[in-house]
């Protein structure tokens, strides 16, 4: 009796999604014809600015702009103050931060059949608040800079792309603000580039709730460093703050998580071992990691 109702349950749960897709979908196929979209760049024009620049980097996705709507997500409870903050980021106008969104509004065609169905699905719901928080006069960099090989078609493209955002940190003493378990450049040679490196942990979600920590620990670094940051959405937030303090920081999130994929050829999103991986297994299972390098690079911890 139980699994039959379950599953009844189960199938009904699936028309109301299906119903609410369509919903959705036709009020954003509207939407999109009545209001022009943010202006992005492509990711290499966004890695070669970044360079030629100079710029800090904040990057927003799908869970930031839920989180700048006041929704939560799986690793981030939402918080008011946190939503302003990204609200914030999201119509500065300092030139020395780049804030990059993703480059999907106008067209899915570069993405494989999942993740643009997975973006349409988003936008049906989102696209309004990405419009709305958004400036209609500033051209965007490409959020999508971390993420260049696993959603794309051609991803022979990928290494290129990986090539040219090493040269953001070629031979300059680097402070990477993580995770606990993200382990940025271990087991490969992303990072081999750097002058040095460094490490502050922090916690591998709901960050926000230890910020003003976190900004403390990264205050005690000396200014002259680059600093690299992968910590989900206070990641996208720390760079304009940091700013504020004469640093310059560049969210990459998943960076690391792409070109472990890449140097192995994957085409579906698999875990890594002994990294987090949120989007396969969350980092189930993943352990400490007692390499004598990787535990020198560690300057603190915020957890």
């Amino acid at each position: 009796m139980k699994k039959a109702l379950l599953r009844v349950w189960d199938f009904l749960h699936k028309i109301r999604s299906l119903f609410s897709d369509l919903f959705f979908s036709g009020l954003d196929f509207f939407y999109k014809r009545l209001n022009k979209p943010p202006k992005v760049m492509t990711n290499m024009e966004t890695i070669e600015k970044i360079i030629a620049e100079g710029l800090s980097v904040s990057r927003f996705g799908d869970a930031e702009i839920k989180l700048a709507a006041g929704k939560g997500v799986n690793y981030q409870v939402p918080d008011p103050q946190l939503a302003a903050k990204l609200r914030q980021v999201l119509s500065s106008e300092d030139e020395r931060l780049l804030v990059c969104i993703p480059d999907v509004f106008e067209s899915l065609s570069l993405f494989t059949p999942a993740d643009g169905a997975y973006w349409a699905k988003h936008l049906a719901r989102y696209r309004k608040y990405w419009y709305r928080f958004t400036l209609k006069n500033k051209v965007y960099g490409n959020a999508f800079i971390s993420r260049v090989y696993m959603c794309f078609n051609e991803k022979h493209k990928a290494a290129a792309y990986f090539d040219a955002l090493k040269k953001i940190w070629d031979n300059k003493d680097v402070v990477l603000v993580e995770g606990e378990k993200s382990r940025l450049g271990v087991g490969n040679d992303l990072f081999d580039n750097a002058k040095s490196l460094r490490r502050i942990l922090g916690p591998s979600a709901r960050a926000f709730s230890r910020y003003g920590d976190l900004l403390a620990e990264i205050r005690k670094v000396e200014k002259s460093a680059l600093l690299i940051l992968a910590m989900g959405p206070v990641a996208s937030v720390l760079p304009f703050d940091l700013l504020q303090d004469g640093y310059r920081s560049i969210d990459l999130g998943n960076i690391d998580t792409e070109y472990e994929w890449f140097l192995r050829g994957y085409t579906k999103k698999m875990p890594v071992e002994n990294k987090m991986v949120y989007e396969a297994g969350a980092g189930e299972g993943v352990g400490e990691l007692e390499d004598e390098t990787y535990q020198s690079q560690i300057i603190a911890r915020v957890l």
